[in-house]
């Protein structure tokens, strides 16, 4: 992978897609190397809105060099390993190998980060301190925030563990298939581990390929459950790597663990009358208004009938369905219990595109919280706050959302009889 270059003066035919950018000096040698979501606004803003680190080595750039990358991801992983062959004098300026992140994997299926690789006897483990014998150190990584949610988009992936000991049920991320579980498939689980570590290391096309190996041998021996799994897991990858963003600010959002995107779903009428539907949509724990949709449902309940409050999410969940030009959420939340998930479920089986979608729904009675996959609820108070005080959220906006496009109908329909 070589670089493209421009001259100082030429920033306006850089491309406005994801890659790695670095600067050079007279001499060609490497000054500066970095990352963008879309290289041409990030190198301006190195000229326009320069920091006190910028004004450091701009006066003496004289070459811009760039490579495209397919997503943000590979940007980031690109990066580490350029820094890591040239080390750019100003990159290894403000930074020693202590301030650089490093992705520790152990041989049990943990992963952390930590900023210091060399002296494994003794690493500093959430808040205790553990021998970690055999891990393998993955980086140097310059930005952590980054770094950290690639690994959380990762982990939906290729599921490892963040605890220092399991407990001995299953835990709230086994519930949301992010955890290997108490008793895991020892082979699966490092099958898993050395994917996920070729992946961070820039090799996402050789998995890739592995993995439809894989499929194809299964599907030959017709163990169609394991070619299915595996084709989910090839689906999936190709889906993160290529669809997600990472090089954004994190605010409040960068809770343990958080679903990037969730869309909640709820319904308003009053016994069936000027029924309505709401989506709303939240993006790294953080409401996205501008990405809320409403329906006005179309659904006619019988005559002799209530209302059928099932048929009206099947019918709000296909229709947002073909709008493909949609992001997919990583996860639906609908508000209700067994009968709305199995609704929500029927749907995703309909539309092959969205078979990596996990389907949950709440109920209002003791805030029992139904999971795809899962027979018995699990209750909201178990699972971290976090994620619970967001699940919460979502389904209140969402009610919120819906009830106020009702009352919109209601008085429209009101307006028009007097």
């Amino acid at each position: 992978m070589r670089f493209s270059f421009l001259a100082r003066n030429k920033i306006n035919n850089l491309p406005k897609t994801a890659g790695v950018y670095a600067f050079f000096d007279q001499k060609e040698e490497f000054l500066y190397i970095g990352k963008a979501a879309n290289l041409r606004n990030r190198v301006k803003n190195h000229f326009n809105q320069p920091t006190y680190k910028d004004e450091m080595f701009l006066e003496i750039i004289k070459k811009i060099g760039y490579i495209k990358t397919n997503s943000e991801i590979e940007a980031l992983l690109l990066e580490s390993k350029l820094i890591k062959e040239y080390q750019p004098k100003f990159n290894t300026l403000w930074r020693d190998d202590k301030n650089y992140f490093y992705v520790a994997i152990t041989n049990k299926g943990h992963i952390f980060l930590t900023h210091q690789p060399k002296n494994v006897s003794s690493i500093k483990y959430h808040v205790s301190s553990i021998k970690i014998p055999d891990t393998k150190f993955i980086g140097p990584f310059v930005d952590g925030q980054a770094i950290k949610k690639t690994l959380r988009i990762l982990r939906k992936v290729f599921p490892y563990y963040t605890q220092k000991k399991h407990p001995q049920n299953l835990c709230p991320y086994c519930h949301l298939g992010l955890c290997p579980g108490p008793e895991p498939d020892v082979k699966k689980l490092k099958k898993g581990l050395n994917n996920l570590k070729k992946v961070l290391l820039g090799k996402k096309d050789f998995v890739l390929k592995s993995l439809k190996k894989e499929m194809k041998q299964s599907s030959k021996e017709q163990n169609f459950e394991q070619a299915a799994e595996l084709r989910d897991k090839i689906w999936a990858l190709e889906k993160t790597i290529s669809n997600a963003r990472i090089f954004e600010d994190f605010g409040s959002a960068a809770l343990r663990n958080v679903p990037p995107r969730i869309e909640g779903y709820d319904i308003s009428n009053i016994q069936g009358q000027l029924a309505t539907g709401s989506m709303v949509v939240f993006i790294n724990g953080k409401p996205a208004k501008n990405l809320y949709r409403k329906f006005k449902i179309k659904f006619k309940n019988p005559p002799a009938g209530g209302p059928n409050d099932t048929a009206m999410i099947k019918e709000v969940l296909r229709r947002r369905l073909k709008h493909q030009e949609w992001p997919f959420p990583d996860f639906i939340l609908i508000d209700g219990g067994k009968p709305q998930i199995n609704a929500g479920i029927s749907i995703k089986y309909q539309v092959l595109s969205i078979r990596n979608i996990k389907f949950i729904a709440l109920a209002k009675k003791n805030n029992e919280l139904f999971i795809e996959g899962e027979k018995k609820p699990i209750l909201l108070k178990n699972l971290p706050s976090e994620i619970a005080n967001l699940i919460l959220r979502v389904r209140d906006e969402a009610h919120r959302f819906a009830i106020s496009y009702h009352k919109r109908l209601r008085e429209i329909d009101l307006g028009l009889k007097n």
